[in-house]
């Protein structure tokens, strides 16, 4: 009970207490539980065994029409209104099936890059002895529970001295420990106060715009509804007053106007039910299933290097994936692969790395197999002992924090931190400089066959200040050299003044590099005197050992020290993208779909993945970055960069110039989000750098609340959950980060190419078959329903039905739905290859044009014409009509089957016009339930059956005796043609005069065969811009390199489940888009 009173923050008196600070104290469990912390017990899933039944019933009563039947079934239960037998609404309702719910269970996620994690040193003595864990006394005060990730704040005292906690020492819940047999430690926060789960977004029911809207219509409809009973009931009570009082002397309790009035209210109620029929709903889960079977179907959406399918995983979102308007993603792992290459170099002035053939490394045993190169040139400069060439490899195999493993002879397996410092050492190890192993005091390296060992003296640590590192190395010959990479920017300001005619030459190389959307370095080194080395040494041990301001006064001597190099030159390295995502960009761009990038890596690493994708490109000119550090700085700069164009980030978490000590200002504050929101809606690319988790949520929530449009959030790593339960739609990416974005998505698949199938195709079929079913449904049904209207006014308002009771009962069951069910599942405007090609199909869906209000009062408008159509054209062919005979035919039964036929086979014709993909099931279904229908009819209408049960078949020989006589086959026909005809013609004009862009396409898809698109190569461009340092490098890995803890690496495969050729997109090949004017073209014909 305490535990729970801890997690709601209350006291037993019900007083609400802050918790300030935590503390602990290890191997005390009466002083810790004292606190009433929170256990370590969470909750993802949305049920348990009791709740399931009452939430499930609460979220199936969100949707008003389910009330609404359920209120209907109640009334139908008085004999005194019900003018309907029971099985008219008894039998639909069993129909009902239920949405699917997912149970979301906690999974943990493991990240692709190495975070460094370390002891105290003071604790670190301690172990794996149980007997000295048992003894250990130390008391932790820290922080309170709180949603930073980046961020710790504590101290340990233990014996008297007090020691600094910060990030480095704390393991979060959620990640996988690594390269370690053992961990002890001592838990901080459990359960709900973790970390994790304090960024963990709320889990919320998602209901599609399409569900909201017809919660709208519902409402509308029903008080549409009851205006229609009241003015039958109205004419019902007049109707009674007037002609009732003549056949009072057959009634047992005479004539009682209102309160047959009040009946007949009631009567209609439950006679214009079909307003909104339960099968609307049944069809609708229907529609959504199949809809989502067909992404889990989809082998061009099947990953077959993972064995990885697409998986819907929600049934009751599909329509939402054609209405996308922003997409908000994740990077690493998401847009990246965590692959580099190392493409070109230039070193000493020359550029290395031009495509050529491939070099051949068979002279090297050392070589990595998987490693390519296009330059035959720098191989041999390396191997005729160039002393530039060889200082610049010897460099990229000595100053790196890379741990090797070597399980066999000659097998090295590198584990680094960022894949940029392992994409160097691999490219060091194929050119002959082999980093082979390493203790906390020397590196080991194969310098062209010959085994070096360096001293290591020290490792100035990279963060994102420095942005550089170097390690200090003293070579056998007793020399020290220190060698220093990092961005260009900053290793320039720290040269030589001798290598300003170098910098000039590299600057071009790196120009060109980076104009190629390579990741780029710049590497240097100098000699240092062994004097200076030793008065060096002993106040950087001083430096690293002191409490307050340690990383300042480390950062000074770094300074000091990294001054007077000499260039050696510089490397560039190919950020790896997933397959496919520039150009899966580009077209969802084409589609009008804003992508904003939000992603937790630095600024440089950013905007060099904006670039990579296409995002950013050189044009960009107008590029710009807000960095203040308070609010009243921020806002006049939004107000002044109102008329940018480009964006470049808006970081919802602005941070501050390295060296500022001023709080940061934060851009999703109350007063500042609307001028974020509004700023960032006025460029073309947004993307935001050093976000956490909540604060990708946030931004989310930001767009979703002043936006009202539709969002999607796409991510593959646990730090995306909450930004993935925050949009409309969230989707999974099942990559290299473990399975937590996946399981709180509502789709996933393995590579981000399939984003633009799953919305150009997927996602707009969908909408446009949900479209079309609503269109059409509510038509049919409000036709269906006007006729009963039209027919009260002649028959004294007596809530008498126009149609035989079974027709009633079948009507949505059976005769009309399999026709609308396989137009809703089959129908397609344009194939696949044309929603590729023309990506502004998908337009008219973020912008509701197939269905909204406006068009629900079009439908409602066409249904009513139809109803007096075919309601007054029967009513009018059949009066004072009689047979060849000579007979009268004139009866309400030969009525009600003329009124039904022509109803059945006009709405059938209707939904003809609106097929555009006819398959086999779609003719099948449509003639079947036309002919279903009279077979029907011919049986229930027979002797036998009315002999079987007369009160249920009282129609007895009305089919045979009516549809013998020509003129009601003519009235059919006239009927259908009156329905049809005002459809065809607007239908006509409209692709004459105003074709929308769907009409020209599938005019243009006649010809089948677009003439062939010349391919486009890019341009060889040149940039000032450059890459940050290390792709995710972070800060302290150097410590971790000095204390002699090493990694292991764990490989592991999966076999693929079935063989396949992987989508066209899978390759590099751009594609090609064909744009489509709408004023300009000259109108096509239908």
């Amino acid at each position: 009970m305490g535990s729970l009173l801890s997690r709601l923050g209350l006291e037993c008196g019900g007083k609400a207490v802050k918790e300030e600070e935590r503390h602990l104290r290890a191997n005390d469990r009466e002083l810790n539980l004292s606190y009433k912390y929170s256990d370590n017990a969470i909750k993802t899933s949305k049920y348990n065994i009791f709740t399931f039944l009452p939430l499930n019933l609460f979220e199936q009563f969100q949707r008003l029409a389910n009330a609404y039947f359920l209120f209907l079934l109640c009334l139908q239960s008085i004999p005194e209104v019900s003018s309907l037998p029971w099985y008219t609404t008894v039998v639909p309702l069993v129909l009902v099936s239920p949405s699917v719910f997912l149970i979301l269970l906690s999974s943990s996620s493991r990240e692709t890059n190495l975070k460094v994690k370390q002891a105290l040193t003071v604790t670190g003595k301690l172990e794996d002895s149980v007997e000295k864990l048992a003894n250990f006394n130390g008391e932790v005060h820290c922080e309170p529970p709180n949603n930073r990730l980046d961020k710790f704040t504590g101290t340990l005292t233990l014996k008297g001295e007090t020691y600094s906690l910060d990030n480095e020492r704390i393991l979060l819940r959620g990640c996988t420990l690594r390269n370690t047999q053992w961990c002890f430690g001592l838990v901080v926060f459990g359960g709900p106060d973790t970390k994790l789960m304090q960024n963990c977004g709320r889990t919320t029911f998602k209901r599609t715009s399409i569900d909201r809207l017809m919660n709208v219509l519902v409402l509308s409809i029903f008080g549409f509804l009851m205006i229609m009973c009241l003015f039958l009931a109205i004419g019902n009570g007049i109707w009674e007053y007037q002609e009732g009082s003549k056949f009072a002397a057959f009634l047992p309790k005479g004539v009682n106007a209102p309160f047959s009035a009040f009946l007949t209210f009631w009567s209609y109620v439950i006679i214009l039910n079909t307003v909104v029929p339960i099968s609307l709903y049944v069809s609708v889960e229907i529609i959504r299933l199949g809809n989502s079977f067909y992404i889990n179907w989809d082998r061009k959406m099947y990953y077959p290097k993972n064995d990885t399918p697409a998986e819907a995983r929600t049934t009751t979102l599909n329509e939402e994936l054609g209405q996308i308007k922003y997409i908000f993603s994740d990077k690493t792992g998401t847009l990246t692969q965590n692959v580099m290459t190392f493409n070109k170099c230039s070193i000493n002035g020359k550029a290395y790395g031009e495509k050529t053939e491939k070099v051949d490394f068979s002279w090297n045993n050392l070589a990595d197999p998987k490693f390519c190169f296009h330059d035959n040139s720098l191989v041999e400069v390396v191997r005729d002992g160039n002393p530039e060439v060889q200082a610049f490899f010897r460099l990229l195999a000595l100053c790196h924090t890379v741990m090797p493993e070597e399980k066999k002879e000659g097998e090295l397996y590198y584990q680094a931190q960022s894949p940029d410092e392992g994409a160097l050492v691999t490219a060091a190890r194929n050119f002959g400089f082999v980093f082979r192993s390493r203790t906390p005091e020397s590196i080991t390296v194969v310098e062209m066959g010959e085994l070096v060992t360096y001293e290591l003296l020290a490792v100035l640590d990279f963060n994102n200040v420095r942005k550089r590192m170097s390690v200090i190395v003293r070579s056998p010959e007793g020399k020290l050299t220190l060698y220093c990479k990092g961005a260009d920017t900053i290793i320039f300001e720290r040269l030589n003044p001798s290598c300003s005619n170098l910098t000039e030459v590299t600057t071009l190389h790196l120009n060109e590099f980076a104009g190629e959307g390579l990741r780029t370095l710049a590497l240097a080194y100098k000699d240092i005197d062994p004097e200076y080395m030793e008065d060096w040494k002993l106040r950087h041990h001083v430096a690293n050992t002191a409490m307050d301001e340690r990383e300042e006064k480390l950062d000074a001597l770094y300074e000091e020290i990294e001054k007077g190099l000499l260039l050696l030159g510089s490397t560039a390295v190919e950020d790896k993208l997933q397959d496919g995502v520039p150009q899966t960009i580009e077209q969802l761009s084409k589609a009008d779909i804003k992508i904003w990038v939000l992603t937790g890596d630095k600024q440089e690493t950013a905007e060099n993945i904006g670039y990579s994708c296409n995002m950013l490109r050189e044009e960009m000119n107008e590029v710009f970055i807000v960095t203040c550090s308070n609010t009243s700085r921020i806002v006049p700069i939004f107000h002044e960069q109102s008329f940018i164009t480009f964006l470049l980030p808006i970081p919802p978490h602005l941070t501050l110039p390295p060296t500022s000590l001023s709080p940061q200002a934060f851009a999703l504050e109350k007063d500042m989000e609307i001028e974020l929101l509004r700023t960032a809606c006025m460029c073309q690319t947004v993307i935001c750098c050093r976000v956490t988790p909540l604060q990708k949520a946030q931004v989310v929530e930001l767009v979703k609340k002043y936006k009202q449009a539709v969002t999607l959030a796409i991510g593959d790593g646990a730090n995306d959950v909450s930004m993935i339960k925050a949009a409309h739609i969230g989707v999974g990416i099942s990559g290299q980060e473990g399975m937590q974005a996946v399981l709180s998505s509502d789709y996933s698949f393995a590579q981000f190419r399939y984003l633009q199938r799953l919305l150009l195709v997927h996602g707009r079929w969908s909408y446009l078959r949900m479209c079309k079913f609503l269109r059409y449904f509510f038509y049919k049904n409000f036709t269906f329903t006007f006729v009963h209207f039209w027919y009260g006014f002649f028959c004294g308002f007596s809530a008498q039905t126009v149609f035989d009771e079974w027709f009633i009962t079948l009507f949505n069951l059976v005769y009309t739905a399999l026709p609308v069910l396989s137009l809703s599942l089959f129908d397609q405007d344009v194939n696949d290859w044309w929603s590729f090609q023309y990506p502004q199909l998908y337009t008219p869906g973020q912008l509701n044009q197939y269905f909204s209000k406006r068009a629900f009062v079009y439908t409602v408008l066409h249904s009513g014409y139809s109803s007096l159509v075919l309601f007054f054209i029967p009513w009018a062919a059949m009066y004072d009509t009689v047979r060849d005979d000579g007979k009268e035919i004139v009866d309400y039964q030969s009525f009600a089957l003329l009124a039904q036929t022509c109803l059945l086979i006009a709405v059938s014709i209707q939904l003809g016009l609106d097929t555009h993909y006819w398959t086999a099931m779609n003719q099948f279904f449509l003639w079947g339930s036309l002919s279903v229908y009279f077979a029907v009819i011919f049986t229930m209408y027979s002797n036998g059956m009315f002999l079987t049960l007369t009160s249920s078949f009282p129609f007895i020989g009305t089919a045979r005796n009516s549809l013998n006589q020509p003129n009601v086959w003519l009235t059919m026909l006239l009927t259908t043609v009156l329905c049809v005809l005002p459809v065809v013609a607007y239908r006509f004009l409209r692709i004459l005069l105003w074709p929308t862009i769907n009409d020209k396409v599938r005019g243009r898809g006649q010809d089948k065969v677009l003439p062939a698109t010349p391919r486009r190569v890019q341009a060889r461009r040149t940039s000032t811009r450059r890459s940050g340092y290390a792709f995710s490098h972070a800060q302290g890995y150097g410590d971790l390199v000095t204390s002699g803890k090493f990694l292991r690496r764990t490989p592991k495969s999966r076999p693929a489940l079935f063989s396949q050729t992987d989508s066209p997109l899978a390759q590099t090949q751009p594609q090609f888009y064909r744009t489509i004017s709408e004023r300009e073209e000259p109108p096509l014909s239908p």
